[in-house]
């Protein structure tokens, strides 16, 4: 049977705007992605600095010198806060598998307190190393 209201309905939940709002669960699911992608960049850069310090003294001391830069400083800030994320999104996703926090009210609490979990853990990572 044909649907006649078929037209009169958004077609794709990503028609942001006036027909979907992004919600605390999706926004926090979609960043545990991009923090694992951002990890694994994070590791080829450790590599990278491992095989320059396993092979020349001046490829080390080019890598070394930039991690050491203020923008190093960034770059290592913020891959400290995408692994804090991730674990506590890999955390979240343990505690749902147990059939915990289910809730729509609940799952949004958790996806905020990944979010400032992230930075205090973050803040607590630069203040001890």
């Amino acid at each position: 049977m044909a649907d006649v209201n078929r037209g009169n309905r958004p077609l794709s939940p990503f028609m942001i705007g006036p027909y979907y709002r992004p919600q605390m669960t999706s926004i926090s699911s979609i960043m545990v992605r991009i923090t694992g992608i951002a990890t694994l960049l994070l590791a080829l850069l450790v590599v990278w600095w491992l095989l320059a310090a396993a092979t020349s003294e001046t490829g080390f001391a080019f890598i070394d010198g930039l991690l050491r830069s203020w923008l190093g400083d960034l770059v290592l800030l913020g891959a400290a806060w995408a692994l804090w994320y991730h674990m506590l999104g890999r955390l979240r996703h343990v505690i749902w598998d147990f059939g915990y926090c289910l809730e729509v009210s609940t799952s949004e609490k958790l996806g905020l307190g990944m979010f400032i979990g992230a930075t205090v853990l973050t803040i607590l990572t630069v203040l001890v190393v």
